[in-house]
């Protein structure tokens, strides 16, 4: 079996740097190819893997897999001997899916149509995944607060994809910047597999740019 099972597709100034972050959580060597967003991506040998041509996707043992939440949790459940998922059976396992799939799902939606100044009339906000904006980043809210991590004392895949999209949003002034969103952005980039991560996308996109 070849040293580096995963294969790893990103651009370092793209929404793969969640990916970054999470292979080093996982402490497992990889391979990374890095591609431009209007060359690369859109070739016929990278749209043979992702049809989407976008970043970020990982091939494990040749299999592909893209979508950024799908990817934090596809590798969690590979390499369980890095701690990143609640156990099948532990009653964390619902709350940890929730979230991954909130930011995933809700947070983003609801974070886009702000972005791009759509706004909901107030008696369609029903047809909605995430109702409203405000109700949307006050449960978020509440779930960051309640506990260290977003499964208690066990930091998971979870708080690699939710805490990402919080700094990324509050960073860019889309999220409101609430005392308790950055509390857990501190915790959470203090980290060292995220200083890594955050090191090796700053090499990369200077040398990018060259």
């Amino acid at each position: 079996m070849p040293a580096n099972r995963i294969t790893f597709y990103s651009n370092p100034q793209s929404r793969a740097a969640v990916i970054h972050w999470m292979l080093e959580e996982v402490g497992e060597p990889y391979e990374t190819i890095y591609l431009n967003f209007q060359g690369a991506m859109k070739t016929p040998e990278y749209l043979a893997i992702n049809p989407m041509g976008k970043v970020p996707t990982i091939v494990h043992d040749g299999q592909v897999v893209t979508e950024g939440a799908a990817i934090c949790a596809f590798l969690a459940d590979q390499y369980p001997q890095a701690n990143l998922a609640p156990a099948p059976d532990s009653p964390l396992r619902g709350t940890y899916y929730r979230w991954l799939f909130f930011a995933a799902g809700p947070l983003e939606e609801a974070i886009t149509m702000k972005s791009l100044n759509m706004d909901i009339p107030s008696d369609k906000s029903a047809m909605l995944g995430f109702g409203t904006l405000e109700r949307t980043v006050d449960v978020l809210e509440k779930a960051v607060s309640d506990s260290p991590w977003i499964c208690g004392e066990q930091f998971t895949a979870a708080d690699v994809y939710v805490g990402s999209a919080i700094r990324f949003y509050v960073q860019f002034g889309v999220l409101e910047a609430r005392p308790a969103f950055n509390a857990y952005v501190d915790r959470l980039t203090q980290r060292p597999a995220y200083q890594r991560s955050l090191e090796i996308l700053q090499k990369a996109a200077a040398a990018q740019q060259k």
